[in-house]
């Protein structure tokens, strides 16, 4: 399938083998790990499970996805992270509805699946539920969640020209693309809890609150019209 993987990483060493050994080559025309400049074995452990790495100096998890988004050859991005949270065996379901059924972005909700125990703090669970509850409200966008975990086409992504390159960078991809009345459709996926230390964003305060920022503010700002076009 002409798709291609990117997973954005800093210092992933301990969940990217579980990750990458799980996925299915045979769905996937490439994989790319976008390093942000781990210390660890992160590089080194994306190269030797065949995985082509982009190097992205540049800090904020949205430039780290776009970097990934300009290296892709496929027709098809799929965006997971690698902490081992998000089940590659449901990129298959994020891919089906592009592919039988002409959507232009799949989005894998969490809250529609199974959540292990643990996997989400209270505070995430609670960011995501208002965020979703904004976008329906204001966007008129029936969706659940706002996982990173979600596949679309390249080229419209590439058209859409998202600017924000921090942790609201998934939530402007929605915003513009619904602004741009794309076709827009989730499936449940699975999510378990991260292998390896902390989250960067859900498990420190300051990430948590940084993130809450720039999703809502995000979200409000394309409501309002502000660079939608």
């Amino acid at each position: 399938m002409n798709a291609s993987l990117v997973i954005p990483a800093l210092n992933e060493e301990d969940s990217l083998p579980h990750v990458l050994d799980a996925i299915d080559r045979d769905l996937l025309l490439e994989v790319i790990l976008v390093d942000g400049g781990s210390q660890d074995r992160t590089v080194e452990i994306a190269e030797e499970h065949g995985a082509r790495v982009v190097h992205e100096s540049r800090s904020g998890y949205g430039r780290a996805c776009a970097a990934g988004l300009a290296q892709a050859r496929g027709e098809i991005v799929v965006f997971m992270d690698a902490d081992g949270a998000d089940d590659p065996r449901k990129i298959p379901d994020l891919l089906a509805p592009i592919t039988q059924s002409g959507a232009d972005m799949v989005l894998g909700s969490r809250l529609a699946g199974n959540i292990a125990p643990g996997a989400m703090p209270w505070h995430q669970e609670f960011g995501n539920r208002l965020s979703a509850g904004l976008f329906r409200l204001l966007y008129g966008l029936s969706i659940t969640d706002l996982s990173p975990f979600r596949a679309a086409i390249r080229s419209k992504l590439l058209a859409l020209d998202m600017r924000e390159m921090t942790y609201g960078w998934p939530t402007e991809m929605i915003a513009r693309a619904a602004r741009r009345g794309w076709s827009i459709v989730e499936v449940p996926v699975d999510y378990n809890p991260r292998i390896g230390g902390k989250s960067k964003i859900s498990g420190t305060l300051r990430g948590t609150i940084l993130a809450t920022y720039f999703i809502i503010s995000t979200i409000l700002k394309y409501a309002l019209g502000e660079n939608a076009q």
